[in-house]
């Protein structure tokens, strides 16, 4: 298969989310599978968090007429920061947020919910497309579906750097990583209802924060792709982007009949909401390698206990033994490297047990996912590290432009539900049709072949 019909073949590219265990994972995923305009969960569940942040105090202007200003001075500010954090990483100082890879992989895996569901808190906007005060919200949220475009939808971007990484299956994570993600899903359902909520939190969502543009650097210096996070840096900027669009809407939407400032009170409790949740700084922060490490023999063990010889003896106990329990792994490492098994803080290729796991003729090839190879590779080296990564700061790369689209087509299987969608639709009346183009650009559908088609015939037809 050809890099181009790679590309446009999103299918194969699907991200596998954890089977529902939490209440925030079951929400989530009931919302993704059920998208219907005033869903009663999704009221419920955002009556609920609209009421949480009823009492937080809110950081936007008093007056909506301020909030151009303000938007300029959030921006102007965040730049200012990150000039600051560049002319430290220039003076020696190390990566502030992923100081090894396992770091990053881990803050990509955390907030996949969120991300997997990028732009869904517009999507019950669309069918008020004819309505100026709501198009720019339309448009908004077809450019975070890239225009139907796969190499600039917002998901597939991100699924695709999950995949790039060994992190398409995105198992085992916390039920309030799901929170966010669930509230944009939510929103989107509810759009007429909660029309001023929806346009306050695409006012917080689509500033640029500063957390995006290191995110983006000091992955890039880890050698992983940064065109989602890089992308999000221009198309939300503040002079006409979403940024600008988000403080536009607000203003276009005031009432000029009614109470304005009861309206604007709802738009000041719709940017609150993205308070809620595990933020992508609190990810970072609570990163724990050895904890990690360990959570993650403990998975292992639960599948491996009885699985390995009884050839092998450390400390007296096979590996059988040493796994036959709850609570025996934080042991069984530290067996490992009282042995010589596993020598911290060196090359992890020094280390026995690593050769296990790779390299030519590993007896425990495949045995570890990339994510975990990675989270047991930076545990064992430790301080270690290459004389490669030994200087301070590493000029940044140019960003690798989204591979282009133009000349490439599908054929066969991978273009039926194109085919067949265009056949649909020709059978349809135009009330029919747009409907249809609608709710295959739900959250769960835009990023397929189909949602895609859709989403494009549906930017033709609002043009």
């Amino acid at each position: 298969m050809s890099i181009a019909s790679f590309i446009d073949s999103p299918g194969v590219q699907h991200i596998s989310l954890a089977p529902a265990r939490g209440p925030l994972q079951s929400l989530y995923q009931q919302l993704l599978d059920e998208p219907e305009p005033g869903h009663p969960q999704a009221r419920e569940f955002l009556l609920e968090c609209l009421q949480e942040v009823a009492e937080l105090p809110c950081e936007l202007p008093q007056s909506p007429y301020e909030l151009a200003v303000w938007s300029q001075l959030q921006h102007q500010r965040v730049t200012a920061d990150y000039a600051g954090y560049l002319a430290g990483r220039r003076a020696g100082e190390g990566r502030r947020y992923f100081p090894r890879k396992a770091d990053a992989l881990h803050f990509l895996r955390s907030v996949a919910p969120t991300k997997l569901v990028d732009g869904a808190w517009l999507y019950g906007v669309l069918p008020h497309w004819r309505d100026y005060r709501v198009f720019p919200l339309v448009r908004t949220y077809l450019e975070e579906l890239g225009d139907g475009v796969a190499a600039q939808n917002h998901v597939l971007l991100y699924q695709r750097l999950l995949a790039s990484q060994g992190c398409e299956d995105v198992f085992d994570l916390d039920d309030a990583l799901y929170r966010q993600g669930a509230i944009q899903l939510a929103l989107g359902l509810l759009a007429d209802e909660f029309l001023p909520e929806v346009i306050g939190y695409n006012l917080g969502y689509e500033q640029l924060p500063l957390h995006l543009l290191i995110s983006a650097f000091e992955l890039n210096e880890l050698e992983i792709d940064p065109y989602y996070f890089q992308l999000h840096v221009t198309i939300d900027n503040g002079s006409s982007g979403h940024a600008a669009k988000a403080v536009q809407s607000v203003l276009t939407n005031l009432p000029r009949v009614g109470d304005a400032q009861a309206f604007y009170q709802r738009v000041m409790r719709g940017y609150l909401l993205n308070d809620l949740g595990v933020g992508s700084t609190s990810v970072i922060d609570s990163f724990d390698l050895h904890q990690q490490v360990l959570q993650m023999f403990e998975r292992k063990r639960k599948v491996a206990s009885q699985v390995h010889s009884d050839y092998c003896r450390i400390e007296g106990r096979t590996v059988n033994q040493w796994l036959g329990s709850s609570g025996s792994v934080a042991g069984f490492l530290e067996a490992l490297q009282n042995n010589g098994w596993i020598r911290r803080d060196t090359d992890p290729a020094s280390s026995r047990f690593w050769r296990l796991v790779q390299g030519p003729g590993a007896a425990m090839f495949g045995v570890f996912s990339p994510y975990e190879s990675q989270l047991l590779h930076d545990w064992i080296a430790g301080s270690w590290q290459p004389e490669t990564q030994t200087k301070p700061f590493r000029p940044r790369r140019k960003p690798q432009a989204a591979l282009s689209l133009a000349g490439s087509s599908q054929h066969g299987e991978l273009d039926r539900e194109r085919r067949e969608l265009i056949q649909e639709l020709q059978g349809m009346d135009a009330y029919r049709r747009e409907s249809r183009l609608i709710g295959l650009q739900a959250p769960a559908q835009h990023w397929s072949s189909a949602g895609l088609a859709a989403t494009r015939t549906f930017a033709a037809l609002i043009q």
